[in-house]
């Protein structure tokens, strides 16, 4: 990067004095060649076609050309052109997020291509962590109980490992969504991050643990954390997988219960929103929002280190002078 700067006078000013400058020693030359030209004499005009010129005469133009490039020189100089290398530094204010994911059996329902409800959400949760930049985030997975399957982290390559990890029959089966939240808001509560965030998903209604989740979206806005609650499946029956001693895997129909209200409830007492998805397409676009609306706050502050490049000038400004003057003195040395 190469900038032209000077305290008082504009580049472009200092430019076109030096241009004038240059155009007036080319015009005293050439009048100082005409008027100073000394008149000889020859009693036959052969004898001056017949006289070839010297290199000495020929090349004396050389000694202007050196002048006109000093100047030249001398007047970049005074225009201090400089490089600079531009640095950025980048800060950012991460977001504090724990996703609580329900593993209950319920979550066993083939109604999300190309697999079960579970399979499904981990693969969007994957997704939407590889999206984030410089969260923290980390996961609490519920049924009958809630436990933490992984802390807050910024680490998420094993974030990723954890979510894998998640399956059926790690907690005896039920539906505990009050004691995912408090489970969560207890991992945020100390949280020195301007924003904090739940993310709940569900395919179920409340039905275990010793916490109401109303009074723990109570607990979390106390806390000022935000919760978005999904509920997870279609709308009346789902196909529901169940081994028979006989035939092996089988399949059922049986009817999803969402408690929609009270997924409404937390979302609107924490200041966050309530989303339904009844695909795995549906899922994808609710992450895809979530991540949209909670975005990290990123500061972007840049600066110009410059290096000083007109001495450069000045040497060689400097330089074609004392060659003019050696020059002028030597090789195309007049005699008086």
């Amino acid at each position: 990067m190469l900038d032209l700067i000077d305290v008082n006078i504009p580049p472009v000013i200092i430019f076109v004095i030096g241009a004038l400058v240059i155009f007036s020693m080319i015009l005293y030359h050439l009048k100082y060649r005409r008027f100073k030209s000394t008149s000889i004499k020859y009693s036959d005009i052969r004898i001056v076609k017949r006289a070839a010129l010297s290199s000495r005469q020929r090349f004396r133009f050389v000694l202007l050309v050196l002048r006109v490039l000093a100047v030249a020189a001398f007047v970049l100089a005074f225009a201090r052109p400089r490089s600079g290398t531009e640095y950025q530094e980048v800060t950012s204010e991460g977001i504090d997020i724990m996703m609580a994911l329900d593993v209950s059996s319920s979550m066993q329902a083939e109604d999300f291509k190309p697999n079960n409800r579970l399979f499904v959400a981990k693969e969007e949760i994957k997704k939407f962590i590889e999206k984030r930049i410089n969260d923290r985030i980390g996961l609490v997975v519920f049924a009958r109980y809630s436990f933490t399957q992984c802390p807050l982290t910024t680490d998420y390559g094993v974030l990723l490992n954890f979510v894998d990890q998640v399956d059926f029959g790690l907690v005896e089966d039920g539906t505990a969504i009050g004691m995912a939240l408090a489970n969560s808001v207890n991992r945020l509560r100390e949280s020195e991050s301007e924003s904090k965030v739940i993310i709940l998903l569900t395919d179920g209604d409340n039905n275990a643990g010793e916490i109401d989740p109303v009074t723990a979206a109570n607990l979390a806005a106390a806390f000022d954390i935000k919760i978005y609650t999904i509920g997870a499946g279609k709308s009346g029956r789902a196909l529901y997988p169940y081994q028979d001693p006989i035939f092996g895997k089988r399949y059922v129909y049986q009817p999803t219960k969402i408690d929609e209200e009270t997924l409404k409830k937390i979302a609107e007492r924490t200041g966050g929103k309530y989303f339904r998805a009844r695909s795995g397409e549906e899922l994808e676009g609710i992450y895809e929002l979530i991540d949209q609306m909670e975005k990290t706050e990123i500061e972007v502050a840049a600066h110009i280190q410059y290096k000083e490049l007109f001495y450069y000038f000045v040497y060689l400004g400097l330089m074609l002078l004392v060659l003019e003057m050696l020059l002028a003195n030597t090789y195309f040395r007049k005699l008086p």
